[in-house]
C-alpha cells in the first residue's frame, strides 16, 4: 500500500575510537561516549513512535554498531541491516541513488553513514543548512511522494534534528 508521505532518518555513526592508531579507519569502534550516545538516542526515537520499514547502514564498524542500537531499541531484526559499500566509500549521490531505488512499500527509512556526505544530503534534499551533523545526531525528513524515485533537491521538510549534546553536556 503506497501512502503520500516517505520519511527518512539520516543518523551519523555515535562517537568512535581512536585508541588503537594501528586500525583501519573502517575497523574503528564505539568509544564510551559512542556505546553512551547510541542507546539513549534509539531510545529518544521509540519514544517519537519511529518505526523504520528499512535500514541501511555504512558496513565501517562505527556505523554498524550504532545502527544495531537504534534496531534493537526499534524492534527490527538486526539481520534485516542492510550494509551498503558506497554509503562508506562514495558521495551524497551515491547514497541519494540508493534511496531512490528502494521498494515503494517502504515508507520510513532509516540510514546511518557518516560526514560530509550526511549533512550535505540532508542541505540537498531539505533545504536547510545543517553546518556539520554531530556524532549519533539524527535528521527526519519527510517528503510528500509516493516514490523513493522522486525524493529529489529541497523536495522534503525536517521533521526533528536530534543529537547528544542537546540531553549531554559532554
Amino acid at each position: 500500500m503506497l501512502t503520500d508521505l516517505k520519511t527518512l532518518i539520516l543518523i551519523r555513526h555515535a562517537k568512535s575510537s581512536w585508541d588503537n592508531p594501528g586500525m583501519s579507519d573502517i575497523e574503528r569502534p564505539l568509544n564510551n561516549r559512542g556505546l553512551r550516545d547510541a542507546p539513549f538516542m534509539a531510545n529518544l526515537l521509540k519514544e517519537k513512535g519511529t518505526k523504520p520499514d528499512l535500514i541501511f547502514t555504512s558496513p565501517a564498524n562505527r556505523a554498524y554498531e550504532t545502527s544495531k542500537f537504534f534496531a534493537k531499541a526499534l524492534s527490527y531484526p538486526i539481520e534485516l541491516i542492510q550494509k551498503k559499500e558506497l554509503i562508506y566509500s562514495s558521495g551524497p549521490k551515491d547514497i541519494l541513488k540508493i534511496i531512490n531505488q528502494a521498494d515503494d512499500s517502504y515508507n520510513c527509512i532509516m540510514l546511518f553513514g557518516h560526514n560530509p556526505d550526511l549533512s550535505t544530503l540532508s542541505n540537498y534534499l531539505s533545504n536547510n543548512n545543517f553546518e556539520s551533523l554531530p556524532t549519533c545526531g539524527v535528521i527526519c525528513i519527510d517528503f510528500h511522494i509516493d516514490s523513493w524515485a522522486m525524493m529529489d533537491e529541497e523536495s522534503g521538510k525536517v521533521r526533528f534534528f536530534e543529537y547528544p549534546k542537546k540531553y549531554f553536556k559532554k
